[in-house]
């Protein structure tokens, strides 16, 4: 990379324009379809694989692993760089390309099966998607941050949250519309995958580039200096590029000691919110299947699968409708997320941060609990978007928490950052961004090891408390929040 040599601009940062802001965090639209794909269809993917109900935490893990070894280390590559594309396009751009190229592979694992196994394979496309999604996030945060200036932070990231709920929306709803509409399979036996959500992740990657080179296109990154940007040292000054491995571990992990305390307030409530979170991406489709759609856990079981030879067919489709929903409920969540990202900003400003975010997690730690107290088998007719297909009536029952739960993500995606933004070193905002990851990270982690042994010895295999512990933790994520106090900008300057 390119580097320059300037001293600090103390000047203030123009105000944007609403369509400046939108254009800044439009190619997050793309990385979110691409993501809530993943989040609706890989549990039901590697299920379909020969997963066994208490492994998909396991699979899972790959996740907040890749997260953790690569968000802070892109926050801090792109801190010292700029070229021609700028500071944090340039791994916008990997990021996607990478990522596009997962979701074309994963559900082509079943045409691997002479190579590789296709659960290995599947795994193995899970873990690039997700690298190459956190190369992608963790610049796009750092980008408002340099973008938009400090009377705006609070538009500049409920905005990025609307676009990554629009986002989500549609990709949640695709393999449905593919299905219902389009006309497309979405049963699968053992070992191969939907047509509707091949095709759904085809459409993924296609989106998912489109919208990323968009913000590259339309957005001009301010130069390092300008605005009190940090500098990009000129290499034969900077210790760093002389540094050892060992020297630079060594001051990784002092950045990691020295972290402001907002960050370290914030890390409690971040705990038990994607702890929660994690939850429901693992455990919401056996969860729906089993509650909602009365299938028998065994159906989960890949030893009990390959003692039967084959799956009936009854089973077949009410896993694929229960899938199916899965992304319904998804999209819901994520329009209803959508829908209150438009006056995040306001009733922030009007009732602070704090409350706001508090709020919006006791709200959503509702939504889980209430999951399962919503069960009723009887089917009705549902009419959508063009579609018709007839679902317990305890599936549309759903969509009601789903309100509750679509709020505390809206405040989950936007508040923790502008909490944080102003508590951070202007010199180390990107670094210190993806060492926050930590945060997201390390609680999944810790779901993904646990949950699976708690679902068989304390839940015999039923997903649907699972969804309950989810909705305590989210309890515990809203009481935490008072724990947590605002620094100003000029203080951390």
């Amino acid at each position: 990379m390119s580097v320059v040599t300037k001293k600090y601009n103390n000047k203030q940062k123009p105000q944007l324009s609403f369509w400046q802001i939108w254009n800044i965090s439009f190619g997050f639209l793309g990385v979110q379809f691409g993501f809530a794909l993943q989040n609706a269809n890989v549990s039901r993917i590697l299920s379909d694989l020969g997963a066994d109900l208490h492994s998909l935490s396991l699979f899972w893990l790959v996740a907040p692993i890749m997260g953790l070894l690569i968000q802070p280390i892109v926050g801090a590559a792109s801190d010292r760089t700029w070229n021609k594309l700028g500071r944090r396009v340039p791994y916008l751009l990997i990021g996607s390309l990478a990522a596009a190229v997962g979701m074309i592979l994963m559900p082509n694992a079943p045409l691997v099966v002479t190579i590789v196994p296709p659960i290995l394979f599947g795994a193995v496309m899970l873990a690039l998607m997700d690298a190459s999604f956190n190369v992608a996030f963790q610049p796009f945060r750092s980008l408002v941050s340099d973008m938009v200036p400090d009377n705006q932070r609070n538009i500049g990231y409920s905005v990025q949250s609307l676009l990554i709920n629009i986002g989500a929306v549609i990709g949640s709803l695709l393999p449905f519309v593919l299905t219902n509409i389009v006309g497309l399979d979405n049963t699968s036996s053992v070992g191969e995958i939907a047509p509707s959500v091949t095709w759904a992740f085809y459409i993924g990657a296609t989106v998912l580039l489109g919208s990323v080179l968009w913000t590259a296109v339309m957005t001009k990154e301010y130069a390092p200096g300008e605005y009190s940007l940090p500098s990009v040292e000129d290499n034969k000054n900077s210790q760093d590029e002389k540094a050892t491995m060992i020297q630079r571990f060594s001051d990784f992990i002092g950045l990691v000691k020295s972290m402001p305390d907002t960050m370290k307030q914030l890390a409690l409530v971040q705990f038990f919110s994607w702890f929660a979170l994690f939850i429901l991406w693992v455990y919401t489709m056996p969860a729906l299947a089993q509650h909602i759609w009365e299938i028998d856990a065994k159906w989960f079981d890949s030893e009990y699968l390959k003692q039967v030879g084959e799956v009936p067919e009854a089973i077949m489709l009410a896993k694929g409708s229960a899938g199916d929903w899965v992304g319904i409920l998804f999209a819901a969540y994520s329009l209803f997320a959508a829908v209150f990202s438009m006056f995040l900003s306001k009733v922030a400003n009007t009732i602070g941060r704090k409350t706001t975010y508090a709020l919006a997690l006791f709200a959503g730690g509702l939504g889980y609990v209430s999951i399962y107290f919503l069960p009723n088998p009887a089917l009705t007719t549902v009419y959508f978007l063009g579609g018709q297909l007839d679902v317990p009536q305890g599936a549309v029952n759903l969509l009601i928490p789903m309100a509750g739960i679509g709020i505390a993500w809206a405040a989950i995606l936007a508040m923790p950052y502008a909490i944080l933004a102003g508590s951070l070193p202007v010199k180390q905002t990107g670094v210190y961004m993806g060492i926050f990851n930590f945060t997201i990270a390390a609680p999944q982690i810790i779901s993904g090891v646990l949950t699976g042994w708690v679902l068989t010895t304390f839940f015999n295999n039923e997903a649907i408390y699972m969804i309950v512990l989810a909705g305590i933790a989210m309890f515990l994520a809203a009481i935490s929040v008072s724990f947590v106090k605002e620094q100003k900008k000029e203080e951390v300057e």
